[in-house]
């Protein structure tokens, strides 16, 4: 009986020192990250103004997430765990946007050897670890997901919108399909001009046409079911030629002059 006690003493301590508590569930839904969104984003555009007069729920977010050790992250489902990466992603672009703000672009950000993406400036498993750190090697390389593409936000306009809401696991498949067809459904960022057989697309779909190809076999391919039946029928003739739009950098701020409304 001693013996059974003591291990489960010893266990109860492992998990205290790696910073887990029996019992304590992680926050799946990500209320706290809702709440910074509802209040501060609308139309995929946020109030960073507002923001960082008020970052107090952000930053106790991001708190929240870094608590969180590899081996607790480990024992999740693949959708709790993409949601988190992705939630990660986003709300530490917003972080690091407030941090310089005011600021036109992100891009502003850092220096010609060391961009936005290559700053130290993510916290993760008790390290601090780089924006391209988390897409590439955590969410690229792990999980095969293309559809993350349409989900992590560069803090552009011409980035897929950032939503005013979480991603949370049991949507996660019904919120990258939502995503998928509010970006390319953009005018001016993806767009079919059927008089001369030409789909202009995102640069997104050129810097990482690898993943798109890997999954449908072509870009276009898997851009097709995102559109109306109509167009995907016409796309799918295959007499069409794939060109790329102009990528706008500045930034989604909901406070700027030229904002769309």
């Amino acid at each position: 009986m001693m013996s059974v006690w003591n291990a489960t003493l010893s266990a109860a301590m492992l998990l205290a020192l790696a910073g887990e508590v029996p019992g304590e569930d992680f926050d799946h839904q990500h209320r706290a990250w809702g709440q910074v969104l509802r209040a501060h984003v609308q139309d995929g555009l946020a109030d960073y103004a507002g923001l960082k007069a008020a970052r107090d729920g952000l930053d106790a977010y991001l708190d929240l997430l870094a608590s969180v050790s590899e081996a607790r992250f480990a024992r999740w489902r693949s959708e709790e765990q993409q949601a988190f990466l992705i939630n990660l992603y986003n709300a530490a672009t917003v972080h690091l946007i407030i941090d310089h703000y005011p600021v036109g672009s992100i891009k502003e950000i850092g220096s010609l050897l060391k961009g936005p993406w290559s700053q130290p400036v993510v916290r993760l498993f008790s390290e601090k670890v780089t924006l391209d750190h988390v897409e590439h090697e955590r969410l690229r390389k792990t999980y095969d997901e293309p559809r993350i593409h349409f989900a992590l936000v560069c803090a552009a306009k011409g980035c897929p919108p950032l939503r005013s809401e979480p991603y949370v696991p049991d949507r996660l498949d019904e919120q990258l399909e939502d995503q998928g067809r509010k970006f390319l459904g953009t005018p001016g960022r993806n767009f079919v001009d059927g008089k001369n057989r030409t789909l202009h697309l995102s640069p997104i779909f050129k810097w990482y046409a690898t993943d798109f190809e890997k999954k449908a076999g072509s870009v276009m391919a898997y851009v097709r079911p995102f559109f109306s039946k109509e167009v995907s029928e016409k796309l799918g003739r295959g007499d069409f030629d794939i060109a790329y739009t102009n990528y706008d950098w500045s930034l989604n701020d909901s406070k700027s002059a030229d904002s769309p409304r």
